[in-house]
């Protein structure tokens, strides 16, 4: 069996992995190793999760200058040696943290930078001097431009997943990066997928690069040691699928990746109010959040992250043994990259996509591409009988370990008028004191289409008539008659003044 050791390695860096029980290399690593330990430019592919970091990572490493070198003193001073270009923030820490480990007994000053986060630190480190800078585009460039990182010095770039940087709009970038290192350079470009326009890219800026391939065709891009499960599943129930799944025979840890970055808190805290341990990851969060959920899900405190598709390409966990598509991915390379997360270096895992109804011609494009057997998918609810048998959820078991917490009623749902020992106005008289006074001041004060029928109804049986005539046209009638009567006045009022008069008295 060949060791790092048998492809040249160097003896600080074998140390270094064997500590961390990494002895045997892996397809991608030993075909590269050999080519680029020498400084050959190469172009690497290989499905996700099969060691490509340290296919890069060992070369950069060993052919930088280490301050216990007798030649570091003809080195510039504090300018990096090497640059890793990554997509995203979490796989730009990831690569920084396999390289302190490969590279912890050369003493070689790795710097990680990316947006988000303050200057002041990356600054300063600059200013102290670094060996290999690890970083996102954008941020690189904005160094650049401050003329605080000087890549003039760079015998080795590094361009990872290439794909998704194309992906996400940072070619110009990328060309700019590469305008700004020397054309002596050893440039590497790994990549799990190469479209039309990584290939242009690496004819223009590589020099007669060897292409290494661990695979035999794209086709076959997703990992052998993953089973897949589709499942046709309505959103409500989803939730519940998940609290099931969590409780299932074969769960470590859990990645679960949305659509939407309000979807990934969403889900996150439905989970968290079922009683497990969940955190999202999206695009909202500050970065010292995102790290920090990042740390608390590899130190084993987070059981499930709830993920966007910004963190697809940089969680490399060990310890993730399912995968949970909670919507339908937009394509094929989507869902590669997704599953990807489980079944990691030689461990097995388990990936389950969760297709709604309007998704299903979606998922049949992604499921033809990539030739699976899921064609149509079974339309599974958190009850259904296969989902406990395929997934080994004990009978009984429901989506929640903690009560649900009875609902306290909303302040919106109770009006003032409901509340005991308080009237329709709000006050706190009891309504059967106050509101009988209210009714009948109303009725006697508001003379409407009704009043004669009132009138009627309270007047003796001798006023009755006198109380229907034309005194009551209006609403002023009875003050006039009173006005009338009080000035001595006489004619049509003084007739219809007797009614008044005999209720008042």
């Amino acid at each position: 069996m060949t060791t790092f050791r048998d492809l040249g390695v160097h003896p600080e860096i074998c140390d270094a992995l064997e500590r961390t029980g990494i002895t045997t290399p892996f397809a991608i690593q030993e075909m590269t190793l050999s080519v680029a330990l020498v400084g050959t430019d190469l172009i690497g592919q290989a499905r996700t999760g099969t060691g490509k970091t340290l296919a890069f990572g060992i070369p950069v490493l060993q052919r930088s200058v280490s301050p216990k070198d007798p030649d570091y003193s003809e080195i510039p001073q504090g300018k990096p040696q090497a640059l890793v270009v990554a997509p995203t923030r979490e796989l730009a820490l990831q690569v920084s943290s396999d390289l302190q480990i490969a590279g912890a007994d050369r003493g070689l000053r790795i710097l990680t930078v990316y947006g988000g986060v303050a200057y002041e630190g990356q600054l300063e480190a600059l200013e102290a001097g670094v060996d290999v800078v690890v970083g996102t585009p954008g941020r690189l460039i904005d160094l650049a431009n401050r003329k605080v990182l000087d890549l003039s010095h760079v015998h080795a770039l590094v361009l990872d997943e290439a794909d998704e940087m194309l992906d996400l709009g940072f070619l110009p970038d990328v060309e700019r990066l590469l305008s700004l290192t020397p054309e002596t350079r050893q440039t590497m470009l790994f990549s799990a997928t190469m479209p039309s326009a990584i290939v242009s890219l690496a004819r223009t800026h590589m020099r007669h690069p060897m292409n290494i391939r661990a695979e035999s065709s794209y086709e076959n891009a997703t990992v052998p040691l993953t089973a897949q499960f589709v499942y046709q599943a309505h959103d409500l129930d989803k939730p519940e699928m998940i609290g099931r799944l969590l409780q299932s025979e074969t769960i470590e840890k859990m990645v679960v990746f949305t659509r939407t970055k309000r979807q990934s808190q969403r889900v996150a805290d439905d989970l968290v109010e079922r009683g497990f341990k969940a955190a999202p990851l999206h695009g909202d969060m500050a970065q010292v959040a995102r790290e920090k959920a990042m740390t608390k899900f590899r130190e084993d405190k987070l059981q499930v992250l709830v993920a966007t598709d910004v963190a697809a390409r940089g969680i490399d966990v060990r310890g993730v043994s399912h995968v949970i598509n909670y919507t339908c991915p937009e394509d094929d390379k989507t869902y590669v990259h997704r599953i990807g997360r489980t079944g990691r270096a030689g461990a097995s895992g388990i990936a389950i996509t969760f297709v709604d109804w309007a998704d299903i011609q979606r998922w049949k494009m992604i499921n033809k591409t990539l030739d699976l057997p899921f064609d149509e998918p079974v339309e599974t609810y958190s009850s259904s009988e296969h989902l406990y048998k395929e997934q080994g959820i004990a009978p009984g078991t429901k989506g929640r370990i903690v009560p649900e917490a009875p609902r306290e009623p909303r302040k919106s749902d109770r009006s003032r008028s409901d509340r005991p020992g308080t009237d329709r106005s709000g006050t706190d008289r009891p309504r059967t004191e106050r509101a009988p006074r209210e009714r009948n001041r109303t009725r006697t004060r508001n003379s409407g289409t009704d009043t004669n029928t009132e009138a009627r109804a309270a007047a003796p049986a001798g006023v009755e008539a006198a109380a229907t005539g034309p005194a009551v046209e209006g609403e002023a009638k009875p003050r006039r008659r009173r006005r009338r009567r009080s000035g001595g006045g006489s004619g049509e009022g003084s007739g219809t003044s007797a009614a008044p008069a005999s209720t008042d008295s």
